[in-house]
């Protein structure tokens, strides 16, 4: 990391003559004429304030509107916002590297982007790094009954908050207070009946602050079912690789396996085995009816077969979250608090067979076992191989089952500290220890090496053949417990903290008071991932190595004031060093400017700087072999396959990624901007609209995958193209990572409230919410420029969701004496088919036209339903229909965050979904 004071100082000093000229106006008195401030505190200042609406745009939601939609964790009613885009990590994307975790993606920008916080204070980052590179903070370990608000500041704050606040920061805000005893269970179904989510929680406290202490616990123990692909067939495309009868041909069909193409030189992973003749050509054995039953056959000769039956929908789940405060009058100026937390999630998410061939990477560089000397092949001899000399065979291994996942991840926090007022400051400190372990153990996955030996010869330890196909059965359970052994990988992460801030009001201006916050901390934060078993040494078919291991160490000291002005003008400006372990200092400034010419009117403003340093996965000891989509320029020129050999397939090809850890990256940085104004034309109306711009630069990449393969960084298989040497099918790329590019974003938020009074029908709420992206460009070192906003890219960041230019969301409750009833919209908008701006289509219908839907993903609305009737006054029932109207995910067969369906667009794979809850509050 490089030193910014420089380029910061000049406005530091700016705001600091700023504010004396001010203050030399008035007079300098402290004292009884100081006027004291509310303690209110919003997310994005450290200063207690009057006035929820400052500079800075923050979306505030309560506990209620959580409840309201049906969604049973904090994580899924984030994926639901729409300033959340492209790079969140869903449940659902459980084939990814963060399999198990849950993240959110302010503004498209990776969950490595996002800070969240609980209570204002950060958490140990989730064991799994998203991609293997972008370290976050998982979701899912948060109790949802104990959530009291969630704030979201839309705007960039390392000036207050330090490092990964470049889009903005979620703070998840927990209840301070509570007496009493109440215990809520409730039980889910889908309208497919599966998908059963069983939950409890209990929250009791006992003591009242005003009284000098209060004490309260909360419990959560839930335990989801999982489902297949195959239980939506139902669901047209959800539920099916094969997407012919949408127009699709085999090859334009990325899950459908089996199929032989390009005149027979593609052969793809088959129950029966697809094997290679020395002309190069591929055939599949015989026994297909067996085990398919898709119809109509491959034209190409070989055995489809279908992922559905055998990949996870929706991962098991089994969960326990714990969290208990404690608060404690020491004096009437002072008050102990501490708090504990606790969370142990299991999940168990399965994708189909494996292969014996395929292409991967470790430190000793990428393996090829699809051709050339590391090619797996079927001996001469071996019983299954009719041709007589040793040929490649591409088998998918239906008699070892699917390949599953089991993770089992532990949190744990604990916070401690003291806060309360000293002479004219009141201030806060307190010492946090967070920490995760996560163990993955993975089952179904074959070791390249003993695989090779039982596939070309009985001379190995077992003395005996793998069979294949047809003949699986002759094998006996030595045979597979050799070739398919238990693989684990270990990730611990750990966060310790000490940090002081304290705030006072100096003099009185024209406005009001003049407020100053000051602070510090020292934080270390420890991440490592151990390799999983034998991928250290590129010994585990298609599974590519990662590993990292680095810390951090950072010490802190900030500043900020808030300076009314003038009766109608609101000056806030803030100053934060972040010094880390080897004399690097980041210095991040933000100024704000908020006027309210008539009291139902506020303009608002906000300039900020921002960072994200290197993480240990990036820097540290390690490396990663993962995988992505890439169009083949050679095999799939300008979007078009090339005659004599390329397919569709090579329009948007899986290829494996070798990167290496970079110890000289320079932190990502950012400026960000704001303007907005807020309109309350009647007590009960709320109108805020804020214009928005961040731009990021120095971002840490993995090179290029287009670059990659400009430059020849990559293996190919042997099926070359009639008459262009070294042009088949993608294997592999090698890249590092690397400072590459800049991205800025533009667009704009809208929030509306409204509330009526029906006298004696109730009441009636309504608020939306809608955010636009206007702009995505990203511009790589060569000046090489990409368009994303309204199409499927960037698929550099996970799960290549796309880029929709609007989110919106729209609630509607009412009620009455003790009910209330509610409906929620989600609406996500369309958008291209294609990587980026004037790029080809990225899939194409059997016949070459431009698919689906002539190039667009279409958008998606479902509508949530809720109620709550208080039969007693301490029992009440609840019930929620998600997905009301039963709407199907539109088709889109580009993302790899899900089959055939978007991730964003989850709950119309899953289709209707119903839960009803009781919740009853002891004495």
């Amino acid at each position: 990391m490089h030193n910014r004071s420089q380029r910061a100082a000049p406005l530091a000093v700016a705001i600091m003559l700023a504010l004396s000229a001010t203050t030399q106006a008035q007079d300098n008195q402290q004292g009884s004429g100081v006027k004291e401030l509310d303690k209110i505190v919003v997310t994005g200042s450290n200063i207690p304030r009057a006035d929820s609406e400052t500079a800075s745009p923050v979306q505030v939601i309560t506990a209620a509107e959580i409840e309201r939609t049906g969604k049973q964790t904090v994580g899924e009613y984030l994926q639901t916002l729409t300033a959340n885009g492209q790079g969140s990590i869903p449940k659902s994307f459980g084939s990814g590297f963060a399999s198990g975790g849950s993240g959110v993606s302010l503004r498209g920008l990776g969950a490595g982007s996002t800070l969240v916080l609980l209570n204002g204070r950060r958490l140990a980052p989730h064991g799994l790094a998203d991609d293997g590179q972008k370290v976050f903070t998982d979701l899912s370990t948060i109790p949802t009954e104990a959530v009291q608000t969630i704030e979201v500041l839309k705007d960039g704050a390392s000036a207050i908050y330090g490092s990964d606040a470049i889009a903005g920061v979620v703070n998840i805000i927990l209840k301070a207070n509570y007496q009493g005893f109440a215990a809520r269970a409730s039980y889910g179904i889908s309208g497919d009946n599966d998908m059963a989510n069983r939950k409890v929680s209990a929250i009791a406290g006992f003591g009242d602050l005003a009284d000098g202490a209060n004490v309260f616990f909360t419990m959560e123990v839930g335990n989801n079912d999982g489902t297949l692909m195959s239980s939506r067939r139902n669901r047209e495309w959800i539920g099916t690789s094969d997407l012919r009868p949408w127009g699709y041909s085999v090859e334009g069909s990325p899950t459908l396996g089996g199929s032989i193409q390009s005149g027979g030189t593609v052969g793809t992973n088959s129950p029966v085995v697809n094997l290679r003749r020395n002309d190069g050509t591929y055939f599949s054995l015989p026994g297909c009816s067996a085990v398919s039953d898709i119809a109509p056959p491959d034209p190409g000769g070989g055995c489809l077969w279908d992922v559905a039956p055998w990949r996870s929908l929706v991962p098991d789940e089994k969960y326990l979250t714990l969290f208990g405060r404690a608060t404690v009058r020491i004096n009437d100026n002072a008050e102990f608090y501490a708090e504990v937390g606790f969370s142990e999630k299991k999940t168990r998410w399965q994708v189909q067979p494996g292969g014996v061939s395929g292409s991967w990477g470790f430190p000793g560089g990428p393996v090829n076992a699809s051709s050339g000397p590391g090619a797996t092949v079927l001996g001469p001899n071996h019983p299954d191989n009719p041709l007589g000399y040793a040929a490649r065979p591409r088998y998918a291994t239906f008699d070892i089952g699917p390949r599953v996942t089991n993770n089992k991840n532990q949190f744990q926090r604990l916070l401690f500290g003291v806060n309360g007022a000293w002479g004219e400051w009141n201030y806060d400190v307190g010492y946090l220890h967070s920490s995760t372990q996560l163990v993955g153990r993975r089952t179904g996955y074959l070791r390249y090496s003993r695989v090779r030996e039982v596939l070309a010869s009985d001379n190995n330890p077992l003395h005996a053949y793998w069979r294949l196909g047809d003949d699986a059965h002759l094998n006996n359970q030595a045979m597979y417990d050799y070739i398919s052994p238990l693989i684990q990988a270990e990730a611990t992460t750990s966060l310790d903290m000490l940090d002081f801030k304290a705030n006072r009001t100096l003099w009185d201006l024209p406005g009001g008071p003049l407020a100053l916050a000051v602070g510090a901390e020292y934080r270390t934060q420890k991440v490592e991932l151990t390799p999983l078993t034998y991928t250290d040494i590129g010994d585990i078919i298609g599974l590519g190595y990662s590993a990292y291991k680095g810390s951090e160490k950072v010490g802190v000291a900030f500043a900020e004031v808030l300076a009314p002005i003038a009766e109608s003008i609101e000056l806030s400006a803030a100053l934060r060093a972040d010094s880390y372990q080897g004399g690097d200092t980041a210095v991040t400034p933000k100024v704000g400017l908020k006027w309210t010419p008539v009291e139902w009117l506020a303009l608002r403003g906000t300039y900020g700087e921002g960072f994200r340093a290197p993480n240990a996965a990036e820097s540290g000891d390690g490396g990663l072999a993962a995988f992505t989509t890439a169009p083949d320029p050679i095999r799939c020129p300008n979007g078009v396959p090339a005659p004599n050999g390329g397919t569709q397939a090579d329009c948007n090809a899986p290829l494996a990624v070798i990167t290496s850890p970079n110890p000289n990256l320079k932190p990502e940085e950012s400026k960000s901007y704001t303007l907005g104004f807020v309109i309350n034309p009647t007590p009960s109306t709320s109108i805020t609209i804020d214009a928005w711009q961040i731009k990021r630069s120095n971002e840490i990449n993995q090179e290029s995958t287009a670059a990659a393969i400009r430059a020849g960084n990559v293996v190919r298989n042997d099926n070359n193209l009639p008459g262009i040497p070294n042009s088949g099918t993608l294997l592999a790329a090698r890249a590092n990572y690397v400072n590459s590019a800049s991205s800025t974003m533009q667009g704009v938020d809208f929030d509306l409230r409204q509330e009526f009074d029906l006298d004696a029908m109730g009441k009636l709420a309504f608020d939306m919410q809608w955010s636009r992206i206007n702009k995505f460009r990203r511009i790589e070192a060569d000046g090489t420029t990409f368009d994303y906003a309204g199409t499927h890219g960037n698929c550099d960041i996970t799960n290549c969701a796309g880029t929709p230019k609007n989110r919106a969301n729209a609630g509607l409750t009412w009620s009455k004496d003790r009910w209330s009833v509610s409906a929620v919209a989600n609406y996500i908008g369309g958008f291209e088919n294609t990587l980026q701006q004037g790029g080809g289509c990225a899939t194409q219908f059997a016949d070459g036209s431009n698919a689906p839907n002539g190039c667009r993903i279409p958008s998606f609305t479902s509508v949530d339903l809720s109620g709550k009737w208080k039969v007693l006054p301490k029992l009440e029932l609840s019930a929620s229909l998600q997905n009301a109207f039963d709407k199907i995910a539109p088709l889109d067969p580009t993302t790899y965050g899900a089959v055939n369906y978007n991730p964003m667009h989850y709950s119309g794979a899953v289709g209707r979904y119903f839960t009803v809850g009781i919740r009853y509050e002891f004495d």
